[in-house]
């Protein structure tokens, strides 16, 4: 979880959760060899005028060299940012 804060940190967030649900997924395949599920909630003033997708694209670039390996599974939540 550090290093996806880490490597979210470059986003400037307001609001950053990240949930390691890992346990939720035991003895699914994609959990084999470690790989974990996470569900992140973040919110950037980045986000601003962008759309729910775009907004996801820029959470993905910052993580995508962990993706599939540590990270297996990421569910986000990135609301639309408001001043």
């Amino acid at each position: 979880m550090a290093l996806i804060r880490t490597r979210l940190a470059a986003l400037e967030p307001d609001l950053l959760d990240i949930d390691d649900e890992s346990h939720l997924h035991a003895g699914h395949a994609g959990a084999e060899g470690g790989a974990s599920h996470f569900r992140v909630r973040i919110v950037s003033p980045r986000f601003a005028g962008l759309t729910p997708v775009a907004r996801h694209r820029l959470v993905y670039h910052q993580l995508a060299d962990l993706i599939p390996f540590p990270i297996h599974a990421l569910a986000l939540d990135t609301p639309a940012f408001k001043e």
